[in-house]
């Protein structure tokens, strides 16, 4: 029997299955394919998701692609219509999604190989697909490295899960904030300064960076000067979107469609791009 593919204009229907508490703005949704059929998203893309009778927007899928469930996760700041409607939704609610779309980590070429990942902000929402995937693999990939910033404690996210990681032999976690506050006993400063504690070799890690535009600027200044070459470092640039299949133009970068090129890219292919970074 043929499967029915979906159309690219069309919202599916999910329904939303748990929801809980990140911080005081951000919410973890878990949803459920209507269809019955996994979502099929690979690390670093999104999907649009619309609410019945408010709009839609796009979100960076945060769970690991899963072929064995239909279910996925959407960590979610409430900062505008479509995200402040989604924090009022109740587990049975139903959901419109579209995609998953755009481009993403490229899995294979971090077979084999060390991975640090770093995550300013928000930007731990969808590198946690990616990390979460080779976790699930892990004998295929080398050591794995995750640097994490946030402005402050109260902004912190997925801390339990942070604390079960660093408590373990899978990965390295080394966490900052910028502005302590009297329960903070970590490390103080922006993200950038947690890179020189890593020792790492240049010529076989891989860079997954997610995080706000004025992160990227210095970070990858860090990550050149310790020898990682360009062709080694992915961002993901996540300009405001509306459509997710590059016909609006709102997420346009010169010459680039962060929804079809993006929103993971190769550095070397846009360190040209002025307005990229």
């Amino acid at each position: 029997m043929k499967i029915k593919e979906f159309s690219a204009y069309l919202p599916r229907p999910a329904t939303l299955k748990v929801k809980k508490e990140l911080s005081e703005l951000v919410t973890l949704f878990e949803f459920e394919n209507d269809s019955g059929r996994p979502l099929m998203h690979k690390p670093g893309q999104f999907i649009m998701l619309s609410v019945y009778g408010v709009g839609e927007a796009p979100f960076s899928v945060s769970s690991a692609p899963i072929r064995e469930s239909n279910n996925f996760e959407l960590a979610v700041r409430k900062i505008g219509a479509v995200t402040g409607i989604m924090h009022d939704l109740k587990v049975g609610d139903k959901v419109g999604i579209r995609g998953p779309y755009g481009s993403f980590f490229p899995i294979q070429k971090f077979v084999g190989q060390d991975t640090l990942f770093i995550a300013g902000g928000l930007g731990y929402i969808p590198l946690r697909s990616l990390l979460h995937y080779q976790l699930k693999h892990r004998d295929e990939f080398g050591r794995i490295i995750l640097l994490v910033g946030t402005r402050n404690p109260k902004e912190r996210i997925f801390i339990d899960q942070l604390a079960e990681l660093a408590s373990g032999k899978d990965v390295e976690v080394l966490e900052t904030v910028d502005v302590p506050d009297e329960t903070w006993k970590g490390h103080c400063g922006v993200i950038t300064t947690l890179i020189p504690k890593v020792r790492i070799d240049p010529d076989k890690t891989n860079v997954a960076m997610v995080g706000p535009p004025i992160m990227y600027k210095f970070c990858l200044g860090e990550c050149l000067k310790i020898g990682i070459p360009s062709n080694r470092i992915y961002v993901s640039l996540e300009r405001k979107m509306k459509c997710g299949l590059g016909k609006c133009g709102h997420c346009q970068i010169n010459h680039l469609n962060a929804c079809i090129e993006g929103p993971v890219f190769q550095y070397n292919q846009i360190e040209s791009v002025e307005e990229a970074i």
